[in-house]
């Protein structure tokens, strides 16, 4: 069962029509107990980084989710689901994110003649084999919105990265660890097939 944990972000009904789509058994949940009794864990999100760790500390989910992620449950972060894997974020100055792994989000510069945010389509490129990505075409096309991007502490821990006036860390991929920037419930059969892969993991 893959639990997408339930906290008020925005995305979250897509990500469930997505995975239902694929077949999944699937389940939106903030309940600790239906939590720690998944295989799998999705934390989706959009909007405001402080918003969204507020959120999570209202519903007392990150120690629910350190616990997932420390038994070794795979664990994907999809767009601010993303960086909240993360340490910080420039967008909420002094507001810790889970720190799951090293890195920060930084504000997309709109000094080169793109629109921030970031909205559209968007190719990728892979630095290195991933499952998260495996069977997905390098120069695939994926949806991406948003403002900041993950500038991951370690680039081995990235697994897709796009180009948008600096090089985005897309997508990372580190042990039971997972996280897309972009959207891949909204990313047409490209975004199907990482969905697939991420739920078909032992």
């Amino acid at each position: 069962m893959i639990a997408i944990i339930d906290y008020d972000a925005g995305n979250i009904m897509s990500v469930v029509k997505a995975f239902k789509y694929l077949g999944c058994d699937c389940v939106l949940s903030r309940d600790k107990e239906v939590l720690l009794s998944a295989d799998k864990l999705v934390l989706p999100g959009v909007g405001c980084f402080k918003d969204a760790v507020d959120n999570l500390n209202k519903y007392d989910l990150i120690p629910v989710i350190k616990e997932c992620v420390d038994a070794g449950k795979p664990f994907l972060g999809i767009c601010l689901g993303m960086q909240l894997l993360f340490d910080e974020s420039e967008e909420s100055p002094g507001v810790k994110g889970l720190s799951l792994l090293p890195g920060r989000c930084i504000k997309i510069p709109d000094n080169k003649g793109l629109k921030v945010p970031q909205i559209g389509w968007n190719s990728l490129d892979f630095p290195r084999e991933s499952r998260l990505m495996a069977g997905v075409p390098e120069g695939a096309f994926v949806y991406f919105v948003h403002s900041y991007y993950v500038s991951a502490g370690n680039f081995s821990d990235v697994c897709a990265t796009t180009e948008y006036g600096v090089t985005v860390h897309a997508a990372v991929e580190k042990n039971n660890i997972f996280g897309c920037q972009f959207h891949p419930e909204k990313s047409s059969e490209v975004g199907l097939k990482i969905l697939k892969n991420f739920a078909e993991l032992a």
